[in-house]
């Protein structure tokens, strides 16, 4: 029987191994969506990223005969463990064949990395962060990803369990038809218009003349919101400036809103297009001419995933969201989207889910975190 080796990514080579192993895992599966690549290689840092200017990262592959049957990384996410008071480790970037000797020895090679530092708690995936790209998908596997949002093998929840994770968390995507707006629960409809006659409320798109500055402002509304969500850690100035630049050319005013109270925000909700059927059609390569490809009549997108939706936490129990949501519903209406994916929310969340569920969206696919901890440590895993 052939044995099963791992190795830490040291060389230029083994870097473009990691990248287009996924290529050959998924050649048959015709849900999946390649990652933009330029954009994989900085997540990982095998190009620049600010995330790891503070944070580090290990990858690894396995090989069998030589050949690649397996990658993962070992992520220290130091802004985590400060916040949080602990020492945990986290992994992401998983991708197996379906033999659970393969899996296992990535998971040993992340195992040792971490115990070489004291670490001995591990979470994931996270690819890097929770800021990012998260979770293993469970649940959801007859139709692809929306923008931003993993996808695996059915079979990848049995590989981490295997190896002795269990659940931590999962996070939802919901799924919403234009039509259901039409039919709004009546009482949801209540809530709007006790918080507008309750808040002096100002309602606004992103404005294309200070675009930069506003989307400063959705992600310092996104750190401030977020204070008290599960593994929430926020997203220090470097990665803004990152995440502006990334996402100027994805944005569209139109599908975003911001609700201000005495010249201030309080919440704000931003949508992206689906941009994965492109994606797919320019295999994830943006050069040279790929960008154009996928930025080409955005008009003609008329699927789209609604991010984030964010109010600080004093204002948080007066259905602001909801207001937020219904100036965004004429220019949803406007630009002819057909179907809307709420993505992701938090298992723990209830009052989001109590809303989606109420206006008749439906739960399409469940991600799930994993933890792992010792014997002796898994006591006080949770956090």
């Amino acid at each position: 029987m052939s044995s099963i080796t791992t190795e830490p990514i040291t060389t230029k080579r083994q870097q473009n191994e990691f990248v287009e192993f996924p290529w050959k895992l998924y050649r048959d599966d015709p849900n999946w969506v390649p990652p933009l690549r330029q954009n994989l290689k900085e997540l990982v840092n095998f190009a620049p990223h600010p995330f790891y200017t503070r944070n580090n990262v290990q990858c690894f592959l396995a090989r069998r005969d030589g050949e690649v049957v397996g990658r993962i990384a070992a992520i220290l996410n130091v802004g985590h463990n400060e916040r949080y008071e602990e020492r945990r480790g986290f992994w992401g970037f998983f991708e197996s064949v379906n033999d659970t000797e393969v899996s296992g020895a990535l998971f040993d090679a992340v195992k040792g990395w971490f115990a070489e530092q004291g670490i001995h708690k591990m979470r994931g995936p996270a690819n890097p962060s929770l800021n990012h790209e998260v979770g293993t998908l469970i649940e959801g596997f007859d139709s692809p990803p929306a923008f931003m949002m993993t996808y695996n093998p059915p079979y990848y929840e049995k590989l981490i369990t295997d190896y002795g994770y269990e659940k931590t968390q999962d996070m939802y995507a919901f799924w919403g038809h234009i039509d259901m707006l039409e039919g709004l629960d009546p009482k949801l409809k209540f809530i709007v218009d006790e918080a507008k006659s309750r808040f002096n409320l100002k309602l606004r798109r992103m404005d294309r003349k200070r675009f930069k500055e506003d989307v400063y402002t959705f992600l310092d509304n996104y750190n401030r919101s977020l204070v008290g969500t599960w593994g929430f850690v926020p997203i220090d100035t470097s990665e803004v400036d990152k995440m502006a630049d990334d996402l100027k050319h994805l944005l569209v005013p139109e599908l975003t809103s911001v609700c201000e109270v005495d010249g201030k925000v309080i919440g704000s909700m931003f949508g992206m297009l689906d941009y994965n059927p492109r994606i797919k059609k320019i295999d994830g390569k943006l050069f040279p001419f790929g960008f154009m490809r996928l930025l080409w009549n955005k008009k003609a997108i008329k699927n789209m995933r609604l991010i984030s939706t964010n109010v600080v936490p004093e204002y948080q129990r007066w259905g602001i969201g909801l207001v937020i949501l219904e100036r965004l519903v004429p220019d949803i209406k406007k630009w002819g989207v057909q179907e809307v994916e709420f993505s992701w929310v938090l298992e723990s969340n209830h009052l989001s889910r109590a809303s989606l569920e109420r206006g008749g969206a439906k739960k399409s696919k469940t991600y799930r975190m994993f933890d792992y901890a010792p014997a002796e440590t898994a006591a006080d895993n949770a956090t």
